[in-house]
């Protein structure tokens, strides 16, 4: 077989793929990638601004270049989270780039019922529901799974690996003023998001020692994205490396924001 190394459907079972190591198939195997929640109803708008990532980053006050980086989520200094704009919307959908605008991860919206997608495209109350959302890498394989139980008040998103292992919670603090939220795993908090001001745009994320280690900005998304969509886009930057928990949950944070703030206010 002349294939790339990679992973492929398993013959065996249709539900795995199996790592094709370039010469045999090995003994790895993992579910194959749940489907996106995305309706043939919903209307695309253009692209995901992949062609704008560097006007993106430059607003966002990244100066120059960032050094560093291995091309996944967990290593670049600098993640472009896009949402891709759709005149009508029943689910939440994201395209990562990095700096230099390379295609290094997706995200998408699952486990919607047809009746909440119904509410996604008619209502607000959808806001009210369960969101699961799945952080992929760019084979599509999930890295991170994220779920933000139903609430009428402050938000909780609970943040997973993405074989399902718990990281930890994501806690609204407030809701009047700039918004806050902790970042806490195994019941001690690791870090926080800290808005700068109150329309949330721009988040300061630091560590256990208030220190801040990282950025979020909300960029422009063009007219035409602003007037006909409630699509979003963030620039993420890393000041540091990172360890894990603290890692994942900053990864995490770039749709955290928009799920719990941007999509409520829609």
């Amino acid at each position: 077989m002349n294939l790339a190394p990679g992973w492929y459907p398993d013959n065996a079972d249709p539900r795995f793929v199996r790592w094709w190591d370039g010469t045999q198939w090995t003994s790895h195997v993992q579910p194959r990638q749940q489907q996106t929640d995305a309706h043939h109803a919903e209307m695309q708008m253009g692209g995901t601004g992949q062609d704008r990532v560097a006007q993106q980053v430059q607003r966002a006050g990244v100066q120059g270049v960032v050094q560093g980086g291995g091309g996944t989520l967990f290593t670049e200094p600098v993640l472009v989270v896009n949402q891709k704009a759709k005149l009508v919307e029943m689910s939440n959908s994201y395209v990562i780039y990095d700096q230099h605008a390379r295609h290094i991860g997706t995200v998408e919206q699952v486990g919607q019922s047809g009746a909440a997608k119904a509410l996604r495209a008619f209502t607000k109350l959808d806001s009210m529901l369960d969101v699961r959302l799945e952080i992929r890498d760019v084979q599509g394989h999930p890295v991170l799974r994220i779920t933000r139980p139903a609430t009428m008040w402050k938000s909780k998103v609970l943040v997973e690996r993405g074989d399902g292992m718990p990281i930890g919670e994501i806690i609204q603090e407030n809701v009047f003023g700039k918004v806050r939220f902790a970042y806490v795993c195994n019941g001690m908090k690791v870090g926080g998001i800290y808005a700068e001001n109150f329309r949330a745009w721009n988040f300061s994320l630091r560590d256990h020692t208030e220190t801040e280690v990282a950025r979020i900005t909300k960029t422009w998304q063009g007219m035409a994205k602003a007037m006909f969509s409630t699509a979003d886009n963030y620039v993420v930057q890393f000041h540091r490396q990172v360890p894990d928990p603290l890692l994942s949950m900053i990864v995490a944070s770039g749709v955290t924001v928009d799920t719990v703030l941007s999509q409520n206010q829609g």
